[in-house]
């Protein structure tokens, strides 16, 4: 996420285009860290200020929030100077992560005075605080003693100041000659050597200049030669006169491991969603990301079971391993036997050992031990005792690491499928499994209820539709019952990962769609957050469901096979 100096420049200008001369309606803290002010210009607009040390934002917002019955003393303290006051003017100290609000007011004597709500987007640091018109802070959503920063305290009746920027210099002012002297000296790779020296400019932009240069971001700022510096200087000049002209592109996008956005076009990344308004924007990338976590909430409890199983599934394996690994000698002990009862008749009593004919290896001559309390026959009873145990252990124990493995894959499954849900039928489905396995005990009959969660859909570049389960459920359900059998099958092989069907309708299907069904089967794999994967691909009369088998395994005896790489922003989801 890049909520940089430039993309609170961005949402300054909205602010200042909707906000100004509007009257503040209703102020409320929803949250601790958060405020919801209603304004009225003349149309009813909803602000959302946040100091929260993960997600500090500002945006405008149609969602109304529901607030604490009593309000909080800083929710009052802005209801007596805030309530009914104009907004005159919306500003940025230069190009920080900084909003000042001059909201005019009537004082006790009936004059009207400014007042300034400034909002500080500075992770761990942010904070919304309320000063007069001569930097006296009134208060702040979080107070700061001394006790917990000896450089600035944010206290009433403190002086408010703009935070240190650790000698960042302002990108909106930086001439050439100390572009040059502020970047290409900085000991460390060229990305942070512009993040870290310039106000206002994040690790995503810092990458998107040097992207636009043609220049690999690790490489050492001090390494550079002079047509290469003057390179990133004039990406850096283009990328800042966007700023300047207040062209901004505001878009979501798609092609990272995790959605970034940003009010700069990011120019090398085709898999965005564009908005009109920079609240838009974070408005749909918030909400996306507080689904996220609601269902991560939610998972949690059930992600914890998986590992616990998965992990207990893992000690069995081992310990059946080694149990089939100590029977490898067993065939030895049986030859033993078979050749004391062959040539016991001339072995003396009381011998440690004997050497007979091995007329399993050309009559060469073999040494066998011997327990001298014991006959030849007693011997040879011994080791044949001794090799049907290790054999009753193998055979055992085979069938076991079968059982463990099939376990395995199927927890596996379950916990790829947890990291994919996408809504609270997807978790109910797997809860279902849970149960269904006996992982899992449920008070109630809602396990027997039938949840009706499609897969994901997506369309080829070419027009062909591809499924994607996101449970084992679902995987039985478009291998066997969505399918035909010319359709193609797709898996990560030998790890756990989503069946992906490509319809083919009956036609020759072109390259590029296998290509993109292979990638679908690596995003939505135990190997997706790599580079590539190995698929496996076949058509789907070829895969086939033993009987008794576990949600969503299956067989196939013949296959294709594809490196697949794990990027699929180009392809379209069918939402």
């Amino acid at each position: 996420m890049a909520f940089d100096g430039i993309t609170v420049s961005a949402l300054k200008n909205e602010l200042k285009g909707k906000l100004t001369g509007g009257r503040v309606y209703k102020i409320a803290q929803p949250e601790s860290d958060t405020l919801l002010l209603t304004i009225k210009n003349p149309d009813t607009q909803r602000l959302i200020i946040s100091a929260n040390a993960s997600f500090p934002l500002i945006y405008l917002t149609d969602e109304n929030r529901p607030s604490p019955k009593t309000a909080p003393g800083f929710c009052m303290l802005l209801r007596k100077y805030l309530q009914n006051g104009r907004i005159s003017d919306i500003t940025q100290p230069g190009i920080e992560r900084i909003i000042k609000l001059e909201i005019e007011h009537m004082d006790e004597m009936g004059d009207l005075r400014p007042v300034y709500l400034i909002a500080e987007f500075m992770g761990k640091h942010s904070n919304i605080i309320l000063t007069d018109e001569n930097d006296n802070i009134l208060d702040a959503i979080k107070r700061i003693p001394a006790s917990v920063s000896s450089v600035r305290e944010v206290l009433p009746g403190r002086t408010y100041f703009v935070p240190n920027t650790e000698d960042k210099a302002d990108p909106l002012t930086l001439s050439e000659n100390d572009f040059h002297q502020k970047i290409f000296k900085v000991a460390g790779n060229l990305q942070k050597a512009l993040y870290s020296s310039l106000t206002g400019i994040s690790p995503l932009i810092a990458l998107e200049i040097c992207e636009r240069a043609g220049m690999e971001p690790d490489r050492p700022a001090t390494s550079l030669s002079l047509d290469e510096r003057n390179r990133i200087f004039t990406s850096f000049t283009e990328l800042i006169a966007n700023v300047k002209s207040s062209d901004y592109f505001c878009a979501v996008y798609n092609d990272f491991q995790k959605p970034e956005f940003s009010v700069i076009r990011l120019n090398r990344h085709a898999a965005f969603t564009p908005y009109n308004t920079p609240s838009e924007m974070l408005t749909a990338f918030y909400s996306a990301k507080e689904k996220d976590n609601r269902i991560k909430q939610k998972s949690a409890d059930l992600r914890k079971l998986t590992s616990v199983f998965l992990e207990r599934a893992y000690k069995k394996l081992g310990i059946q391993e080694n149990d089939i690994e100590k029977t490898k000698g067993m065939d030895k002990y049986k030859k033993y036997g078979e050749l004391l009862q062959a040539f016991g008749y001339g072995i003396e009593p009381g011998l440690k050992s004997v050497t007979v004919p091995d007329y399993y290896d050309n009559d060469k001559d073999i040494d066998i031990p011997l327990k001298p309390d014991l006959t030849p026959q007693e011997n040879a009873n011994a080791y044949f005792k001794r090799y049907n145990k290790l054999k009753r252990t193998f055979e055992a124990a085979s069938l076991q690491l079968e059982d463990t493995k099939s376990e395995i894959a199927q927890l596996e499954g379950i916990s790829l499928a947890l990291d994919i849900a996408e809504n609270e039928d997807d978790l109910l489905r797997i809860k279902q499994e849970l149960t269904s396995a006996g992982y899992l005990h449920s008070k109630t009959n809602s396990s027997k209820k039938q949840v009706s969660s499609p897969p994901m859909h997506f369309i080829s570049s070419d027009g062909f539709d591809i499924y994607v389960g996101k449970n084992n459920y679902q995987n039985d359900e478009i291998t066997f019952k969505m399918s035909s059998p010319s359709d193609w099958w797709f898996h990560a092989k030998d790890i756990a990962g989503s069946h992906v069907l490509l319809k083919s309708g009956g036609k020759e299907v072109p390259d590029r769609s296998f290509e993109e069904a292979g990638a679908l089967a690596a995003f939505y794999s135990k190997g997706g957050k790599g580079d590539k994967v190995e698929i496996d691909y076949v058509q789907k009369k070829e895969v086939k469901k033993p009987s008794g088998a576990k949600p969503g395994f299956v067989v196939y005896y013949t296959n294709f096979s594809l490196m697949a790489s794990t990027d699929i922003s180009a392809i379209k989801k069918v939402e």
